[in-house]
């Protein structure tokens, strides 16, 4: 492995953290909206005008081409990037869906027309976009799904129902995968729809989830009538342009070690300053000490493994199974940070921060990619074992 950081990407980060420090609001820092939107208006208020200070200076989509208001920024920069915002704990975009996993996909695959009419909304923040992929018998075997479009004259008649949709609640568009060819291979016969959300017949329900938050959702379509003009790519191609988004959501995950990180060291700094009652704190029981040295190294490893699969991609090589074993890595560490807090922290443990990660870190080995599949993943592609 060969990762470090050129001269380039560090006048980047001097440029980009000098910006910061004159343009970030006090009223917005700290927000981060790269998780829950579920906020009161104001606030969102708020992160908008945020959103779009970041979209006039080209930091709001770093990696987009120029011409559509990115910097067509390398991997180096992008993690320098998102490095600089956690360090002046900045809010991300209101769109993190939108601009990291369905631009790509529109910019690869979509016509000109649709890139002109959505594409400079979605960097503003003006649309917030959903994906419309999973279902309630087709979630990590996504080519199963059945929500079904059938072409009417110049439109699709869209019926079938969506789950887990994030943000749904509040987009404006779908990234929707439905089934136009059900006499073909289930994966040859789906085809990719960008669905406006105030159509007759779209209905959003919100799931409440242990947290509170409703940012899940099931969506269901009832007789919509998508224009055909809104279909993303060629018909009946559906799988390669969902592939082009996973591809971009899994490529994510190498950067979100920066957060975990920081995480485990707040839970260190906490366990230095939380009594036990017999005169020591936290961090002088040789126990406790043992697990936070441990959490510590795991968030090390999870750098290290962030790292490595971000050389890969420097020296133009396939991200491999790294991004698949970095996703696993994140995922468990969470949840043992959050268990590990209620130990070292006890009652305080039990409110605030520390016990909504404790409930939502149950979400993250489902969240992006199921613990169980990506397992099965790395079992077949990189250790060669059979299927069954």
């Amino acid at each position: 492995m060969d990762f470090r950081y050129p001269p380039e990407a560090e006048t980047f980060r001097s440029e980009f953290r000098a910006w910061l420090d004159v343009h970030l609001p006090d009223h917005v820092q700290s927000r981060g909206v790269g998780g829950s939107l579920d906020v009161e208006h104001s606030a969102l208020e708020h992160l908008h005008a945020w959103n779009r200070t970041l979209a006039d200076a080209r930091y709001a989509a770093i990696a987009w081409p120029e011409e559509w208001g990115g910097r067509g920024s390398g991997v180096m920069d992008q993690v320098v990037y998102a490095e600089e915002m956690h360090r002046a704990r900045a809010p991300g975009t209101l769109n993190p869906l939108g601009l990291s996993n369905i631009a790509p996909a529109i910019i690869e695959h979509g016509t000109d027309e649709q890139k002109r009419s959505l594409l400079p909304r979605m960097l503003r923040g003006d649309d917030i976009w959903c994906q419309g992929f999973s279902e309630p018998n087709a979630g990590s075997d996504l080519a199963s799904l059945r929500t079904s479009a059938v072409r009417d004259g110049e439109c699709w008649i869209v019926n079938g129902q969506k789950t887990w949709n994030t943000f749904g609640q509040m987009a404006n568009w779908c990234e929707l995968l439905v089934r136009t060819d059900p006499s073909v291979p289930k994966h040859k016969g789906i085809s990719c729809l960008l669905v406006d959300m105030t159509l007759p017949g779209v209905e959003v329900r919100p799931l409440v989830t242990i947290t509170g938050d409703k940012d899940f959702n099931e969506i269901f379509f009832t007789d919509v009538r998508v224009p055909v003009e809104c279909t993303l790519g060629p018909i009946n191609e559906g799988w390669r342009v969902a592939m082009t988004t996973l591809a971009y959501e899994r490529g994510t995950v190498a950067k979100l070690h920066t957060g975990t990180r920081a995480k485990i060291a707040r839970l260190i700094e906490d366990a230095r300053g939380t009594p036990l009652g017999d005169g020591r704190m936290a961090a002088d029981d040789p126990v406790l000490r043992q697990k936070l040295a441990a959490i510590y190294l795991d968030g090390e490893l999870l750098k290290l493994i962030s790292d490595r699969a971000l050389s890969a991609e420097l020296h133009g090589r396939a991200m491999g199974p790294e991004g698949s074993i970095a996703k696993l890595q994140w995922s468990e560490t969470e949840q043992h940070v959050a268990e590990l807090a209620s130990e070292v922290l006890g009652p305080d443990a039990l409110t605030g921060q520390w016990a909504r990660d404790r409930v939502y870190s149950r979400a993250l080995t489902i969240a992006g990619g199921t613990t169980q599949v990506n397992k099965n993943i790395l079992a077949q592609r990189m250790l060669g074992l059979p299927r069954h």
